[in-house]
């Protein structure tokens, strides 16, 4: 049986990390026996989660994990969708991963508060006589990645503007439908809806969510699919 390395339940979310909870609506999607386990970051190939273990390989990054189970398994995730559809379910999907999610990130690492509520969490394992040390070390990265990627280099009200932009364009591909494709989830659906699960996590104060929730379709629709393939799957 597959192995789906993941963080594990946190933030009363299924898994603190969007990227982990697009791995399981991969999974729940593709219909494969899978377990979940909690992953060691320095264990995993790209020092990062989610990885699966399919026998004795392992595949790091989520999106790779979708292209394994396509090859492997011949699942056609955007089964049913024309060229332009799929085209399009990619691009949102970048958009969100690459894009929206770096906004996200600044909200809860560099945002006082929000750290304590919740990233802090990730340390608790850490000796405490070590802990402010490692602390330190990788807010200190989370701010370097956050400004090389370009979003570090914004403030608050140019973040959140773009923020905004993110989500209208999210809310007009959407419409009326129940998923980015009309009647079926697509890959793409499993991006966007572990990431809007994610963005309307209540434990933290977030511009960015209340921005989301201003959206109705897009909340409806975040509840669509954590009901569909998150259920059994929370905090």
């Amino acid at each position: 049986m597959m192995e789906l390395h993941v963080f594990g339940r946190g933030f009363g979310l299924p898994d603190p990390s969007p990227f982990c909870i697009k791995a399981i609506i991969l999974m729940e999607m593709s219909g494969l026996p899978y377990r979940r386990v909690r992953g060691n970051l320095l264990k995993a190939p790209k020092g990062k989660l989610p990885v699966l273990r399919d026998g004795d390989r392992l595949i790091p990054d989520s999106s790779f994990i979708r292209m394994h189970l396509e090859q492997g398994y011949g699942i056609d995730f955007d089964e049913g969708l024309s060229a332009e559809q799929r085209g399009v379910a990619w691009a949102v999907e970048k958009m969100v991963e690459d894009h929206l999610y770096w906004l996200v990130v600044q909200e809860r690492w560099l945002d006082a508060a929000n750290f304590d509520r919740g990233p802090r969490r990730f340390f608790d394992a850490v000796p405490a006589p070590l802990r402010p040390l490692m602390v330190a070390m990788v807010k200190r990265q989370v701010r370097r990645d956050l400004r090389g990627q370009g979003v570090g280099r914004h403030n608050d009200a140019e973040r959140l503007e773009l923020a905004r932009r993110d989500l209208d364009a999210l809310d007009a591909i959407l419409g009326d439908k129940p998923y980015l494709g009309g009647a079926a989830p697509c890959g793409g659906d499993a991006t966007v809806g572990a990431f809007l699960v994610s963005g309307l996590c209540e434990i933290f104060d977030s511009p960015v969510s209340d921005a989301l929730r201003e959206h109705g379709n897009l909340v409806a629709y975040a509840g669509r699919m954590g009901e569909r393939y998150l259920k059994d799957q929370a905090a």
